[in-house]
């Protein structure tokens, strides 16, 4: 029979569960003790679509770089995209810096401590500014991402199926926020679902709730959350422009601000579209006019929303460089902040641009 625990009673088993088996994580404060608001933003964005154990080693890198807001306010963009190479989602290093600057600048270096002011801020939505507000400040926020989304549909057995079932699943989290203590409530319900209330094979013996969670006691532990399932990701075409000036220098370009990969630096491009590329649409769209031809095979990528595949034309020739352009010795290309696809278009034209 599932166990009838007051919300009390559930925080204190989870506390006391916290206490022995919670994850020592490098931006966590002691327990019972606030985070420090920088390192709490800092990791919190950092952890947007990207897992603990890959974050880490970015999040020290960073407070060794630059150990206050006023020190990344003060980093150029560019450094900032370099030092976040391999994190993905680049629109989040933008929105920090961007972020980092405001509170610099017009807050004189300090958060504000409610979630509205918070969401104020760029690149910090309703989860982020919840848990900000829970972590830093102690408020009574009730941040729910994936691990308490999936906490909270074992434990009250709740089967509609995500997204659907969000509002639901936050009332239930709402319900168990403590008033005081906040902070380590919900960096607790994360661990929980991080190490023991997985989405595979769930630890259930060592479940603090095991005995009042009512998906364990139907036997379907493993199947909540349902899910609805997703719509296949479309295919996405374009062609690369692989540049090279008689001395070896390849054309770079950074693309606009805002979009896909905003203020990174790219082999030049056509638009990408659901239409395959004629030779001479893509011409037709090259950073200038030479004798483009194509080298063999197709550099493919996969983003959130959409599969992409690049063929790659190239030429030699040289052009006067617009304000977005520059010409880089490949072996200069680690000065850049490439992103992944990017990275995948160089070594595919170095190995078949003979």
């Amino acid at each position: 029979m599932v166990g009838n625990s007051t919300s009390k009673a559930l925080r204190a088993s989870l506390m006391t569960w916290y206490e022995t088996d919670g994850r020592d994580l490098p931006w966590r404060a002691p327990r019972g003790r606030h985070g420090d608001p920088y390192g709490v933003w800092l990791s919190e964005i950092m952890l947007q679509q990207t897992t603990v154990a890959t974050v880490g080693p970015y999040f020290n890198n960073f407070l060794a770089r630059w150990p206050g807001v006023h020190d990344l306010a003060a980093a150029s963009l560019d450094d900032v995209l370099h030092a976040w190479q391999g994190l993905g989602y680049y629109a989040r290093a933008r929105n920090l810096h961007r972020c980092a600057g405001l509170v610099s600048r017009d807050l004189d270096g300090v958060f504000p401590d409610s979630e509205d002011a918070l969401r104020a801020l760029p690149g910090i939505g309703p989860y982020t500014a919840a848990a900000i507000a829970a972590i830093a400040f102690g408020r009574a926020s009730t941040p729910v991402d994936g691990n308490i989304e999936r906490v909270m549909a074992r434990l009250r057995g709740v089967k509609t199926p995500l997204p659907a079932a969000k509002p639901e699943l936050m009332e239930h989290a709402k319900r168990l926020t403590p008033d005081h203590g906040a902070g380590d409530h919900v960096q607790a319900l994360m661990d929980l679902g991080a190490t023991v209330c997985t989405p595979r094979r769930p630890s259930c013996g060592r479940c603090p709730w095991r005995a009042d969670c009512a998906a364990r006691a139907a036997g379907m532990a493993e199947t909540l959350p349902a899910k609805t399932p997703k719509p296949a990701r479309p295919t996405r075409r374009g062609v690369a422009f692989w540049a090279e000036r008689p001395d070896g220098a390849v054309l770079l370009r950074r693309r606009p601000e805002k979009g896909l990969l905003g203020g990174m630096m790219e082999v030049p491009s056509t638009a990408w579209r659901a239409e395959s590329w004629t030779d001479a649409a893509a011409a037709a769209e090259a950073p200038f006019v030479a004798d483009w031809r194509r080298l063999p095979g197709v550099v493919g990528h996969t983003f959130t929303h959409f599969h992409l595949e690049l063929e790659i034309m190239a030429a030699r020739g040289d052009y006067q460089a617009g304000t977005d352009d520059v010409w880089c010795a490949p072996d200069r290309f680690g000065e850049f902040a490439l992103p992944t696809v990017m990275k995948k278009i160089v070594r595919h034209a170095q190995t078949r641009d003979g």
